[in-house]
């Protein structure tokens, strides 16, 4: 499982963002964070994922511990990380950005191209579009490839950032879909989100996190009140 131990981390010397973070996401679950803006969740996901150093605290992975490893090893981790904006390249097309996810694997063409079928076949969309260039793609579409771009690894492990941020609610549908289809394959999800009613009908574990704190956790049935749970003493 992905361990955070006691996690401190900020942007300026000084300055946490996160003050001590403990949390577990394991295997074939949807582990979801939520708080209001500012708060720390992406902060969380940039720290797992090695784009910035804890000034306190450890991050393992299946009892490894990660805490210093650059990003872009992450993937012999088993790590993939989806961030709240698609990083895409918007002058290549549909496919040469999805392929990109298969680079340390790029000899390899029999599984290259088994990925990228697998892909397809997750978002259809983009095999019908995948000689376009990036740039014609909506908000959501550019989501769909930042995503088959990420599973091209066969991680254990997804982190995702507000997967539905500025996407059609159509689009929505089948990223939500699409993440509880990974996660009944045994990929474990710790999933960023904003929309509370998507992230608590999907999750199988949830964090509150206020001002860089861990203020509640627990199944969503422990949290009727979807409201009501962002509301503490």
């Amino acid at each position: 499982m992905i361990e955070t131990q006691d996690l401190r981390v900020g942007y300026y010397p000084g300055l946490d963002i996160l003050q001590g973070v403990t949390l577990t996401a394991a295997p074939g679950r949807v582990t979801a964070v939520l708080g209001a803006n500012g708060v720390g969740k992406s902060t969380l996901l940039k720290a797992i994922y090695g784009f910035l150093k804890p000034t306190a605290g450890r991050v393992l992975v299946d009892d490894a511990e990660i805490t210093t490893v650059s990003p872009h090893r992450m993937v012999a981790y088993g790590l993939t990380y989806a961030p709240q904006q698609p990083g895409i390249f918007a002058d290549m097309s549909v496919e040469e950005n999805v392929l990109l996810g298969a680079w340390s694997f790029r000899r390899d063409h029999s599984r290259v191209k088994r990925k990228l079928e697998e892909n397809y076949d997750r978002f259809p969309i983009l095999k019908d579009r995948r000689r376009s260039q990036a740039l014609t793609l909506s908000g959501g579409q550019r989501r769909m490839v930042e995503l088959a771009r990420a599973m091209m690894t066969d991680p254990r492990y997804l982190l995702i950032d507000e997967p539905s941020a500025g996407v059609a609610p159509t689009i929505a549908e089948i990223i939500y879909a699409t993440l509880a289809g990974l996660r009944d394959a045994g990929v474990g999800i710790l999933l960023v989100d904003q929309d509370i009613n998507r992230a608590m009908s999907l999750a199988d574990y949830v964090y509150i996190i206020d001002l860089g704190r861990k203020r509640r956790e627990g199944t969503p049935a422990e949290f009727p009140d979807l409201v009501a749970a962002f509301w503490w003493d």
